[in-house]
This record gives structure tokens, sequence and C-alpha cells, in this order.
């Protein structure tokens, strides 16, 4: 099959969602390797593409303590197109922010205040996820009915970006969200199988409560899916598309 970029485009969704849901001592990362070749040999068109594996290869060898190939990985990235000056402001980047030739990849990035807002969406959806992904996790404790609750997601946001580093984004977002949903759904089945088979052999078994224990459930499922579709992503009216520098290095607070 020959690839192209949208092929990879999903090949990279597929390879994140596994760090995510295995972590990187399973997964390994000759996908993320794998993908950069196949991208690189596409030419310019999968520049970014590369440039989200050079990303994911930096954060993951920076997260090991390795500064020199996390540096690495940064320079190739930015140089196909990376430029999340947001997630550069994670804790586990900060401590790279001292480091000259780190200091010198980011002031290379070049951005929009579009871009730059929509960037700030993607990772506080990200963070938003992960914490209704524990809520719900939490709220399930105990049901006694044998429904499955969805995790509900906020839409993607469907604009054309300025600058490609935003699909870069979108896609790990887009990850995030199906690893957190497979997670989520799994236990729900497991939840639901169980109740289903104790149901069966257990004349005690407490209807009424698993009654009501379904519709506080469904409450609760409407309750998120209407609170994610209210978090879609507006784009701010008169927002620069001129491509500036980012934001002085330091100066951003990563989304809580």
């Amino acid at each position: 099959m020959v690839d192209t970029v949208s092929s990879l485009a999903t090949r990279l969704h597929e390879v994140l969602v596994e760090f995510l849901t295995k972590g990187p001592a399973v997964a390994g990362t000759r996908g993320l390797h794998d993908l950069v070749a196949r991208a690189a040999a596409l030419g310019p068109d999968g520049a970014w593409i590369a440039a989200s594996g050079h990303a994911s290869l930096g954060g993951l060898a920076c997260a090991q303590g390795q500064a020199e190939p996390a540096i690495l990985h940064l320079e190739a990235a930015v140089s196909g197109g990376f430029n999340d000056c947001v997630a550069l402001h994670m804790a586990l980047m900060i401590p790279l922010h001292q480091d000259p030739r780190f200091r010198a990849l980011y002031e290379r990035m070049r951005i929009t205040q579009a871009d730059l807002d929509e960037f700030f969406w993607l990772h506080r959806e990200m963070q938003i996820m992960v914490r209704e992904a524990q809520d719900a996790s939490v709220d399930n404790i105990g049901r006694l009915d044998t429904g499955v609750s969805l995790l509900p997601q906020a839409p993607m946001p469907t604009r054309e970006p300025n600058t490609l580093g935003v699909l870069i984004t979108r896609i790990d977002l887009a990850a995030a969200q199906t690893a957190l949903q497979q997670g989520a759904v799994k236990a729900e089945f497991q939840r639901s199988s169980g109740n289903t088979s104790l149901s069966l052999i257990d004349d005690s078994w407490d209807y009424p409560r698993a009654m009501r224990d379904a519709w506080h459930a469904d409450e609760l499922e409407t309750r998120r899916r209407q609170a994610a579709e209210a978090r879609a992503f507006v784009e701010r009216p008169g927002a620069g598309t001129m491509l500036i520098p980012c934001p002085p290095l330091g100066s951003i607070t990563y989304p809580a």
C-alpha cells in the first residue's frame, strides 16, 4: 500500500493511542521512528507528520531525563513545522528551558494569534478530558444497572489553521480522547457484564436501585455531552493571522 498524508495521519493516531493505553515501555518507539521515515519519504507534504513523530520522541526522551536526544528530536520537529509553544511549557519540558540549544529552537518558531488561541484550547481540552474520565470513573462505582456510559468529547476544531503545527496537536488531542474513551468503555463493559451475571444468579438483586442508577447515569451523561458541546472551539473575532514570534519562553502558563 502506498503511503499518503491521510494514511500516515491515521497511523500516527493509532501509534499515539497505543502509547497512551499501553505506555512507552510496552509500546516502544519503533512505530514513531517508522512514521518519521515514511513521512519524510513523502517530501514537504509529509513534513508535519514527521515533525509530530519527532516531537513525541522528544517528549519521551525528556520524560526519561535524556536532554540530548530530546533536543535533537525537538530541533527536527521545529524544522518540520512544529510550533506548539504551549506544549513546550508543560512541566516535563521546563528542565530544558535553560539549555541554549532549546532556547534557540524555541526562538525559531513562528505562530499566529489565531493558532495560539487554538493551541491553548487544545491543551485545555486535554486536561478537561482527563478530569472528566476520572470523575466518570468515580461516578460509576457501585452502579447496579447494566447500561454502558460513553465519555462525551468536545468536537475537534474545523477552522483552517494558519500553520501546520496545529494539525499535530489536533492529533494529540484526538489520540487522548480515543485512549480515554477506550479505557472508560472497557471499564463500563466489565461493570455491566458483571452486573448482568449477578442479576441472573442472585434473587436478592435490587432492581429498583438498578433502575435508579440507570436513570442517574443517563442524566450525568446528558450533562457531560452538553458540556462537551458547549466547549467547542470558537475562533476569536479579529484574532491575527500574521506570523509572529511565539510568546517569550517562560511567559506561558500551561493550562491546568
